[in-house]
């Protein structure tokens, strides 16, 4: 049977990595003789030496960033410790010597890329047929450190889609200092990785179902102090302790900060070296509430995990670590509702197939069941999800992408079953979308890759990277490619 034509739309929108967004980070060298060098010049200049050099700093960064004075005073609380002499110091000389320990990060300027995208949580004074969305991206810099940065835009009553401008300006989050935490997911960490012992049990059993940072590190303190002199054991699990409590944090951006302003920047030990392809999808529960969920990889230089995000309104994130035999690799996506009471997520395990799998708990994930396996050539070396699957009334329709020959990566897509989603219903034999032209070019040549899609007006909207370098738009008619997906 000949398949149906499908008339996918490049649409004329391109986001290229721009060195101008930049935030400020720490920069202080690992050796306590150069922080303290640094330190002893700073603190030899007079006052109005200071004031002369502040000004110059201040006239050639202001511009450059939101309320840098708090920033400059960050780092310079860092590097207090190494003060030998405790006089108090003025405001100016702690902003110098902050700027001294300080440095301009590019978050972007090598790629913007592997998008997701989903409706904005405020869909007011959009016009009927229209919808408001943000677009997650992953940003990646000096280093190859990769954060999580977002756009947002209106795709009109005709199907046009607009980008809203993008501000010169970017800030990270606060990170709450006393978050929350939830005890059965802890419990469950502490079991996988092989810390279900007595001092953890004593850590864990005064603790509320949900406690916070403060409560977590009070019982620590209790469970030290009584198992003395320490043993390898207990200083091992506290250690453990203490690396769950890292990775599970809050974020929260001012109300007052657009949405291509705020950066999700690594903040836990995972993370060091990036936060790699967030697939954000919006959930809604049976009850009707809606939650928007992320999963994505922390890459610490030399291991990988995949982690957790969940947020209401884009202002306050919480990062959670997922429990499970099957936390693994990368490429977790969830579907956006359950299914037969059961959360469901596509996973791949192997590196090679799609898998699928179902949990009664959010945070934990076992047993998958594998789904799809590399069928055609293009897709030969290897298959994967680009998203949540998206429900359509034909079915779960799952944007994929495969690997074929001189690596070159499209995108295809996938139908399974509406009610039992472990049946794939149909597939198509030939890429929905493969790398053209200058979409060839790039930091990895030959890839198109997506992290999310949504439907819209009877349109699949495909934000897609193009060789790991920008980031561009497709559209593509829903009836023409569940067609092919059935023919």
């Amino acid at each position: 049977m000949i398949s149906s034509p499908i008339h996918l739309r490049r649409h004329e929108i391109m986001l290229l990595p721009e060195s101008a967004r930049v935030i400020i980070r720490p920069f202080i060298p690992s050796e306590p003789h150069r922080i303290a060098a640094i330190l002893g010049r700073a603190l030899a200049l007079t006052e109005e030496e200071v004031t002369e050099e502040l000004d110059a700093v201040h006239q050639e960064f202001d511009s450059r960033h939101f309320d840098i004075e708090r920033q400059l005073l960050e780092h310079y609380h860092k590097v207090v410790p190494h003060i030998v002499d405790q006089h108090p110091l003025s405001r100016p000389r702690q902003l110098l010597i902050g700027a001294l320990f300080s440095g301009e990060y590019a978050l972007e300027s090598a790629a913007l890329f592997n998008p997701s995208i989903v409706p904005h949580p405020d869909q007011s004074d959009v016009p009927e047929g229209g919808l408001r969305f943000i677009m997650s991206l992953r940003a990646t810099g000096e280093g190859h450190i990769s954060s999580i940065e977002f756009r947002s835009g209106l795709i009109a009553p005709d199907g046009h889609i607009h980008l809203d401008s993008t501000s010169r300006f970017v800030t990270v989050p606060e990170v709450v200092v006393n978050p929350s935490y939830r005890k059965s997911s802890f419990i469950h960490k502490f079991r996988e990785m092989g810390f279900d012992n007595a001092f953890a049990e004593s850590v864990m059993a005064p603790l509320a179902n949900d406690f916070t940072r403060d409560d977590l590190n009070q019982s620590v303190g209790t469970v030290r102090h009584e198992n003395q002199p320490a043993n390898h054991e207990l200083k091992r699990t506290l250690e453990c302790i203490q690396w769950l409590a890292d990775s599970n944090y809050e974020l929260r951006f001012p109300s007052k900060l657009g949405i291509s302003e705020r950066i999700i920047f690594p903040v836990s030990p995972n993370e060091s070296n990036g936060i790699e392809d967030a697939r954000f999808v919006k959930f809604v529960e049976d009850d009707g509430s809606v939650m928007y969920y992320a999963t994505y990889t922390a890459y610490n230089g030399r291991a990988i995990l995949p982690q957790f995000i969940e947020t209401k309104d884009f202002l306050h994130f919480r990062v959670i670590t997922l429990n499970g035999g099957a936390v693994q690799n990368k490429g977790m996506a969830l579907f956006p509702r359950r299914v037969n009471g059961h959360y469901a997520m596509l996973s791949r395990q192997d590196d090679e197939n799609l898998f699928i799998m179902f949990s009664d708990n959010l945070h934990y994930w076992n047993d998958p069941q594998l789904l799809v396996r590399p069928a055609e050539v293009w897709e030969s070396v290897k298959v994967g999800n680009c998203g949540s699957p998206i429900e359509t009334p034909a079915g779960w329709l799952v944007i994929t992408h495969g690997v074929g020959p001189m690596r070159k990566y499209c995108i295809g897509a996938v139908l399974l079953d509406l009610e039992d989603p472990t049946k794939v219903i149909g597939r198509l034999s030939k890429p929905l979308l493969s790398p053209e032209g200058i979409e060839r070019e790039g930091y990895v040549p030959n890839v198109v890759y997506s992290c999310g899609s949504l439907l819209h007006d009877d349109k699949i909207i495909l934000p897609y990277a193009m060789s790991d370098k920008a980031t561009a738009i497709a559209s593509v008619p829903l009836d023409e490619l569940l067609a092919a997906l059935l023919s």
